[in-house]
């Protein structure tokens, strides 16, 4: 039973690797599914150890390496590829995204203050809001992927504190922004539908600044 979080860690790793090779092989809408299915079992792994007590550092170290392959590495490869599909010259910019992910990923390691709220992006959503851009109902240009490449860098490492979806109770109060990030999540996919999918971390990116700026000024 104790292995059974590391084993579903591990499946995060293959499908990271499998989508890497998909992406490199210009199915670059593939990239997406293959990083919300790593998604799936990187909540899996934390849940079922959780769920079995049995957390352990070396599964806290194999889950880190994990969410740098599927979240690092195959989105900066999946903007290097679109990048260089532009004819671009600056495609290598896109590697700054898997360097900044293994720097959120060890600050993170380190950094107990972030159980009930993030300090930067975390890595699986910095992977949905990039990979998610092809699905955009326009042309994105070389010089705004780049753009794109260097504000995900950015916004992995910042002090910017954002909403973590851990609920110490289903209650309203205290639950405040949690709550506003479902709702409005739920409402906008259900007007919008498909095309809300590139705006979904962006939104959560505003809500999250909003509320504790405003948890701030009370």
């Amino acid at each position: 039973m104790r292995h059974i979080p590391n084993f579903l860690t591990c499946l995060n790793l293959v499908i990271g690797c499998v989508g890497i090779y998909y992406t490199l092989t210009n199915q670059s809408p593939e990239a997406f599914y293959f990083v919300i299915a790593a998604g799936f079992f990187d909540f899996l792994d934390g849940f079922a150890a959780r769920l079995l007590k049995v957390q352990s550092e070396i599964g806290k170290q194999l889950d880190s390496l994990s969410d740098l392959i599927s979240f690092g590495l195959l989105p900066s490869f999946f903007m290097l590829q679109w990048i260089q599909d532009k004819s671009s010259n600056f495609y290598w910019i896109a590697i700054i995204i898997a360097v900044f992910s293994a720097l959120r990923l060890a600050k993170f390691n380190i950094d107990e203050s972030q159980s009930s709220s993030f300090r930067g992006l975390p890595t699986p959503a910095n992977a949905i809001m990039l990979t998610s851009l092809i699905f955009l109902p326009f042309e994105l240009y070389e010089y705004t992927l780049i753009s794109v490449c260097l504000f995900s860098a950015i916004i992995l490492v910042s002090p910017v504190r954002l909403i973590a979806l851990k609920f110490s109770s289903s209650a309203w109060k205290g639950n405040e922004p949690r709550w506003i990030l479902i709702i409005g999540v739920i409402i906008l996919t259900a007007v919008f539908k498909w095309t809300f999918i590139p705006f979904l971390i962006p939104y959560y990116i505003v809500v999250s600044i909003i509320s504790f700026l405003l948890l701030k000024k009370a």
